[in-house]
């Protein structure tokens, strides 16, 4: 079987389109969180904290220097910041998505559990038993 037959292959099964059709979809929706969490969610909470914007916040190492052309050397923790409820965003609507996937498609009941067999005592019962007929 040749290079490229196995690699239609793999493309055919369902599970590299069902994957790639996830990324693409995640990809989308990680920028539609970011557009909510920067546009949408940081500004009323900077207005309620002082007008501070969180993209903003860092913490300044070595200042740049344009004299000698160095650049800055900061720490931007505003933006973890907003990575951190972003992901949080996410997090909690794929957890609604999966949550509204089980109710709609539950799991089929589960099969009658098989009774329960003779225990250890039982069955050591049963060749004791055996063993003392064979002695007779």
């Amino acid at each position: 079987m040749s290079i490229i037959s196995e690699f239609k292959t793999f493309l055919a099964r369902g599970n590299a389109l069902d994957l790639a059709v996830g990324v693409v979809i995640g990809a989308a929706f990680g920028n539609i969180v970011s557009s909510l969490v920067d546009h949408i969610i940081m500004p009323p909470i900077g207005v309620l904290t002082g007008g501070v914007d969180f993209s903003d916040l860092k913490w300044v190492m070595v200042p740049a220097n344009e004299a000698a052309g160095t650049a800055e050397a900061a720490i931007s923790y505003g933006l973890f910041i907003n990575a951190v409820i972003q992901f949080v965003i996410i997090g909690f609507a794929i957890f609604m998505v999966v949550k509204l996937v089980n109710k709609a498609f539950p799991p089929p009941p589960a099969a009658p559990a098989a009774p329960a067999g003779p225990t250890e005592i039982e069955l050591l019962a049963d060749i004791l038993a055996q063993l003392k007929k064979q002695e007779k």
